[in-house]
């Protein structure tokens, strides 16, 4: 059988050219997902994994679609490899079958690794330069036009503190921040 895992990180990202580059392999069975690579706990990636057995063959477009960490790329590999199942991955070209195949995701997969690191380091320093130039506020608060309608309720013990952020479309702990804002507007502070 032949079998593609396809995955993007967010929602807004389109897992069509994936698609599209791995359709000439005559692609039996597809299992999709737009969801984080930072774990394995991933719903289509765990069922790819139980359904492939000896003989089989997984493509994807480049082993970052599998996982953004050495070890686990290195575990989904042993599995499959125990699995007697090959794969392909489209942009690395690697027979991770072979000692120099396995050699060679192991540095691919570290370097990706690194760079996923250096990305997240790069952001973080970004927002603590804007934060000190006063240019970066955090996400903006979200306008509750129903705030003082369902804080009373609340307060009344009318409505629970969690039918309240249901409500309003917030989770508690906002609900409990923007309560803790208003009753000190209510006396003064």
């Amino acid at each position: 059988m032949v079998v593609s895992y396809v995955r993007v990180s967010t929602e807004e990202q389109n897992q069509a050219r994936q698609i599209e580059a791995l359709e000439k392999f005559n692609i039996e069975k597809w299992y999709i997902e737009k969801i984080s690579g930072k774990d394995t706990k991933r719903e289509q990636l765990q069922l790819m994994l139980d359904y492939v057995r000896e003989g089989d063959e997984v493509y994807v477009m480049d082993f970052s679609r599998l996982s953004r960490s050495v070890q686990d790329l290195l575990g989904i590999v042993d599995l499959l490899n125990e699995k007697k199942v090959r794969l392909v991955s489209l942009k690395e070209n690697l027979d991770t079958s072979t000692p120099t195949g396995r050699l060679m995701l192991t540095v691919i997969g570290a370097i990706a690794e690194f760079e996923r690191q250096n990305i997240l380091e790069r952001q973080r320093e970004g927002i603590a330069i804007a934060k000190r130039a006063g240019k970066y506020k955090g996400r903006k608060p979200k306008e509750l036009d129903n705030f003082d309608e369902v804080y009373e309720s609340w307060k009344k013990g009318k409505i629970t503190a969690v039918a309240a952020s249901k409500i309003l479309g917030i989770n508690r702990g906002t609900f409990y921040k923007k309560v803790q804002k208003k009753e000190n507007e209510l006396i003064g502070l």
